[in-house]
Parts: C-alpha cells; structure tokens; sequence
C-alpha cells in the first residue's frame, strides 16, 4: 500500500525488512579485516554499501574480537539474562520456604510446650 510516495509494511514485510537491514556479526568483522589486509576504509564502505560512521561504529565495538568470539559473546548474554531473571525467582522461592519452615517450627513448638525463646536460668 502506497499513500504519498510512502509504502506501508504489514507486520510480516516490516520483519523481515528489518532482518534484512542488520548485518551479521561474522559479516561485519569481515568487512573489518577488509581495512587490516589493505584496503582503504572509503573502498571497503562504498563496496558494501555502509557508511563511513557505521564502519567506525562497528570498529569501535568489534575491535580485537575473532571470528568466533561475537558469537560466543552473544550466547553469554543470553545466558547471563536468563540467570538474572532466574535469581529474584528463586530469592522468592526460598523466603516462602523459610516463612514456611518457621510457622511449622511455632507449631510444633507450641504442640510439644517447648519454650518460645531463651529462657534465663
């Protein structure tokens, strides 16, 4: 659908149109190596069609990283996510646990006549 010269995306087009502009970590430390083997950095950008700006951008995130290692880098802060949304849940868990044991305790405390605290002899 086209109004004014501008084109409307459905959710499916406007997806996979942005899948499309991104560009793979392991591209974009090729296009990086592109500059150490010689290339100047105008002839690397204009060949793949990225600015100047992103090209710098990217050096500036990537630089001194593998072929590898942005994978790996990207599976850690996956992982390192989870675990930070797991730790509250189980922080919460064991609170319950421990209100719980402490109710059972009282109870059983008060079925047997124990003494509730420290008592002075």
């Amino acid at each position: 659908m086209s109004v004014c010269g501008l084109r409307w995306f459905s959710e499916e087009e406007r997806s996979t149109e942005i899948a499309k502009r991104g560009h793979s970590e392991e591209a974009t430390l090729r296009v990086l190596q592109e500059t150490e083997s010689g290339e100047t950095v105008v002839e690397v950008c204009r060949k793949h069609g990225i600015s100047e700006q992103s090209f710098y951008r990217w050096k500036k995130k990537y630089a001194g990283l593998g072929l590898n290692e942005p994978r790996e880098l990207r599976q850690l802060r996956g992982e390192n996510s989870k675990l930070k949304r797991l730790v509250p849940d189980l922080s919460l868990d064991r609170h319950i646990l421990q209100e719980i044991v402490a109710k059972e305790l009282k109870g059983l405390a008060a079925a047997v006549n124990w003494p509730s605290g420290p008592t002075s002899a």
